[in-house]
């Protein structure tokens, strides 16, 4: 037995040979757990020595046949803390070893080799001396009882093991050993350490079981009886029993091909299901390699693969491997799982090799493969083609889909007609109508055609010939194959052409290469699929293309021509519409001159996109040059915008739209019109520059020698909201100042937020002493405008006010004799430009406009000449009454004033002021080219 105690020493007694032929069952039928619990009618293998005894059974269960065997833990399949479970067998009788490591290798004696048997069913061994009292105690014993030696040695088995019940029992059975009979049987036991006996004891779980117990009368050195007691777990032995089962039954009845690969790669066993498929019997596979079954490189490939296995231990699982079987020639796929055994000491022995056949499965995987992959392609040609709708890069994105995915050479021909924007392409009948180069890709070289026709370069226009294939397919509406040349690159060609919504737009040709697999009708269908997709995203393409090129030239054609000019300023101005594909927005600026040498600066962006927008911003913008003509202060300017934009979805107007208001607040937002503006009117003599706010931009000042900054304009509500007053800033501008109004598209992007923006733009108004064109290129190269998602309006003007020596200022008392001396200081202040010639018509016009002023007006009269490009005359009053022209009678000796002042000046008009009104004249310089009007000539016009 694996560890007897030297002091104990083999009986004499008569049944010596009972006992021999005892332990020799038991060492046979521990593998398999059989010797536990069978035969009930003898204990021991030959059940000679209890019969022969004659001793009556008793309750302890010392006798197999009194322990039942459900009640031995054996059939519950329970597993000891310190045992693995898998135990598989092999040829050379080892098993793997305990999984625990319970106890170091050389804590114990073993035999030799190691990985015993013994590892497995802890058989551990004591001694009992003639006084019935343990003498001697082995390391095995200590670890089963989890009592040391110096603890167990002087103690009664009896009233230290055995349950207080059965101690009766145990103490007649130990005084029958000690008189030399032979027992064995199973034995429930309980140890010192489950009472608290013991320091540092497990928990009273681990320290009650079951044990079959062998014992062995003998007698000590001075003659005295004495016995040897080998002890083996019985729940250890079960699951041995368990383990072995599963193994033989994994091994022997796996439908899978299962070898046992000794350490020098050879089978040491192979089971029925290999042996049916490569021939012969289990037996003619012992001693075989990989090379027996496997061609050359296949075996060198799986052998490195099993060293590296048997060296680290590491498992392979689902490794391919590619043979053909004896008598086929098919090549056959086998799917081959590896992993390391181990003996008991945990020395490796050998690889377990497990393969199942997937032939039919690899067959089928690659038949799905396809399905798959053209799945994907059209899938991927649905997400990647029409991303852009331009005809040019959708075209480009089909063959970015097709090559080299479905084939080596792709083109993409376009009728020309409808890249020109007709309606319908001319030659559809005969297929011969000129095309367009659009798009070219290859996989394998640039000359595509090598040995054919000579290649047709990207953005050439061609046609091909009435009997050729590639017409008959423009003709028809049918793909066509292309038979290849004799010599040339080309294998197989698919002419598809592109059919959307029943129109033939192109033709996509496909071309493989020799060497690939020729088109079938799997992928002619795909083609003619992938071909349909991309026509319609193309045919989209093209009508965005008409329809934006439209709103585009009615956006231009309602911004202002040229560069805009104003009093006073220096005025440079930036429109940058959005790509091709982003729709055309509502962005737009204005410069709006006004009397006085004043100027309307006017910057908005109606809200949406595509012509309906660019419509609104037409009337919006139109509507904003009329309300300016008006001489409207900016506020009211943007009240009486904010009613119009609530009109221009309602049919009925403006009042339409404000009663249905009143009525109900659910109204459709698709007809709702929003957009944002700022309107500002700068006075060129004061420079003083009032801002009127409707939900948009900040306007950004940059003053000489100053860092820009944001002007605090209290943005009001978007125009078509309604509800809400706008307020008024007045700011005065230095000379040399900057001023910049611009649309969102300038400072906002998807990559870039709204506040990120404004600090760039401000931070690139660094320099605003350069000229004003350059300060524009500056600002819109170094911000983001080139993302094309929005329109982008930029508006600068640089102050130049008026001189002090180009204004002339007086006040007037309210007397008759002021009419005479508002001649008289138009006169002289005319005379002091150098403008005789304007003398005068200028003395008639300033005297009907004070005369009007003195008879309708009240208050001082103030009378201002301003020269800048043309000259300007104001006659200011506190009266409100707007002074009103009218047609005099022939026989009407007045009423001809005003209607002198309209024939004799350039303009005229009237305006209210924060302290009454301003009549003003307008006449042009001398050498402006415009011919002055003779006094004399007007006056009798007017008889």
């Amino acid at each position: 037995m694996s560890e007897i105690p030297a002091k104990a020493t083999e009986s004499e007694d008569p049944s010596d040979g009972a006992r021999a032929d005892a332990a020799g069952d038991f060492a046979r039928a521990v593998p398999g757990g059989a010797a536990v619990g069978t035969d009930a009618a003898d204990g021991t293998a030959s059940g000679a020595a209890p019969a022969a005894s004659g001793a009556p059974e008793d309750e302890t269960g010392g006798e197999t046949r009194d322990v039942p065997r459900d009640a031995t833990g054996g059939g519950t399949g329970e597993t000891p803390a310190d045992v693995t479970g898998e135990v598989p067998g092999d040829l050379t009788g080892e098993v793997p070893g305990d999984a625990t490591g319970d106890v170091p290798g050389d804590a114990m004696w073993q035999s030799s080799p190691p990985g015993s048997i013994y590892d497995y069913i802890k058989a551990a061994s004591f001694s009992i001396g003639a006084d019935g009292l343990v003498d001697q105690w082995s390391l095995r014993a200590e670890q089963i009882f989890g009592i040391p030696a110096e603890r167990a040695v002087g103690l009664d088995p009896i009233e230290a093991f055995v349950p207080a019940d059965r101690r009766e029992s145990g103490q007649r059975k130990m005084a029958e050993i000690l008189d030399g009979r032979e027992w064995t049987g199973i034995v429930p036991f309980r140890t010192p350490a489950a009472e608290g006996a013991g320091e540092g004891a497990e928990d009273s779980a681990a320290r009650e079981g079951l044990a079959e117990v062998y014992v062995m009368p003998t007698t000590t050195e001075h003659g005295e009886r004495a016995a040897v007691c080998i002890v083996v777990d019985v729940r250890t032995l079960r699951t041995i029993e368990t383990d072995l089962a599963a193994s033989q039954a994994i091994f022997g009845q796996s439908p899978f091909g299962f070898l046992l690969i000794d350490t020098e790669l050879q089978v040491r066993r192979a089971n029925q299901r290999f042996a049916s498929i490569f021939g012969g019997t289990v037996d003619d596979h012992r001693g075989k390699g990989v090379h027996d079954y496997l061609p050359h490189a296949e075996a060198e490939r799986v052998t490195a693969v099993l060293r590296r296995v048997l060296e680290t231990g590491d498992s392979i699982t689902d490794m391919h491997v590619t043979g053909q079987v004896p008598g086929s020639d098919e090549r056959r796929h086998w799917s081959i799982n590896l992993y390391r055994v181990h003996s008991g000491s945990g020395r490796p022995i050998g690889i377990a090799w497990l393969g199942t056949d997937i032939t039919s499965r690899r067959a089928a995987a690659r038949e799905a493969a396809a399905a798959r992959r053209n799945l994907a392609l059209l899938n991927e040609a649905g997400a990647r083609i029409g991303n852009s709708l331009d005809l040019e890069t959708t075209a480009r994105e089909l063959l970015d889909v097709v090559v080299p995915g479905f084939c080596d050479l792709a083109t993409v021909d376009l009728y020309q007609g409808l890249l020109a924007g007709d309606e319908t392409p001319p030659g559809l009948a005969d297929g011969s109508a000129e095309l367009r180069r659009v798009a070219f890709a290859s996989a394998v070289s640039d000359a595509p055609f090598a040995g054919g026709p000579a290649p047709v370069a990207v953005g050439a226009v061609h046609h091909y010939p009435f009997n050729s294939p590639c017409a008959d397919a423009l003709r028809t509406a049918r793909p066509q194959h292309l038979p290849a040349d004799d010599g040339g690159l080309i294998q197989s060609t698919l002419a598809v052409p592109m059919v959307a919504h029943d129109t033939v737009v192109g033709l996509a040709q496909f071309s493989r290469t020799k060497g690939s697999e020729p088109f079938g009708e799997r992928d002619r269908a795909l083609a003619v699929e992938l071909a349909a997709r991309a026509a319609v995203c193309i045919d989209n393409a093209r009508l965005y293309r008409r329809e934006h090129e439209r709103a585009l030239i009615l956006q231009r054609s309602l911004l202002p021509p040229g560069d805009p000019e104003a009093s006073g300023l220096d005025i440079a101005c930036r429109y940058l519409p959005g790509n091709a594909a982003t729709e055309v927005g509502g962005d737009w600026f204005d410069v709006i001159e006004l009397p006085g040498h004043r100027t309307a600066l006017v910057v908005g962006d109606v809200m949406g996109r595509g012509l309906r927008a660019a419509v609104a911003m037409g009337e919006l913008r139109t509507a904003v040059r009329t309300l300016a003509l008006l001489d409207l202060e900016p506020a009211e300017v943007l009240s009486a915008l904010d009613e119009i934009a609530r009109g221009l979805g309602t049919p009925g107007g403006v009042q339409q739209a404000t009663r249905t208001g009143r009525q109900s607040r659910d109204a459709d937002l698709s007809e709702v019109y929003l957009a944002t503006c700022v309107y500002a009117v700068y006075d060129s003599v004061t420079r003083r520059c009032t801002f009127a706010n409707a939900g948009h931009l900040p306007p950004v000042l940059v003053e000489p020698g100053e860092n820009a900054l944001m002007l605090d304009v209290p943005p009001g509500m978007p125009l078509g909201v309604g509800g809400e007053p706008f307020e008024e800033v007045e700011v005065e501008l230095p000379e040399g100042a900057l001023l910049a109004l611009y649309t969102d598209g300038l400072v906002e992007s998807r990559d870039h937020p709204l506040d990120e923006g404004l600090q760039a733009f401000v931070g690139a108004l660094t320099d605003p002493s350069r000229p004003l064109e350059d300060v524009c290129d500056h600002v819109l190269n170094t911000l983001d405008t080139h993302h094309g998602e929005d329109d982008i309006a930029l508006l600068m003007a640089r102050v130049q006010g008026l001189p002090a020596e180009s204004v002339g200022d007086w006040t007037l008392p309210r007397e008759p004799r002021s009419v005479g001396r508002a001649r008289e200081y138009a006169r002289t202040q005319l005379v002091a430009w150098d403008l005789e010639p304007l003398v005068d018509t200028t003395e008639l016009l300033v005297s009907e406009l004070v005369t009007n002023a003195l008879r309708y007006g009240e208050g001082e009269i103030r009378l201002r000449l301003l020269l800048d490009r043309t000259l300007v005359c104001e006659v200011w009053d506190a009266g409100l009454v707007q002074p009103r022209r009218r047609r005099a009678r022939d026989t009407d000796e007045g009423g001809r004033g005003l209607q002198l002042v309209g024939l004799l000046s350039a303009g005229w008009g009237s305006r209210r002021t924060p302290r009454g009104k301003t009549v003003w004249f307008e006449l042009p310089l001398p050498d402006g080219g415009t011919p002055l009007t003779d006094p004399a000539e007007a006056l009798l016009s007017l008889f």
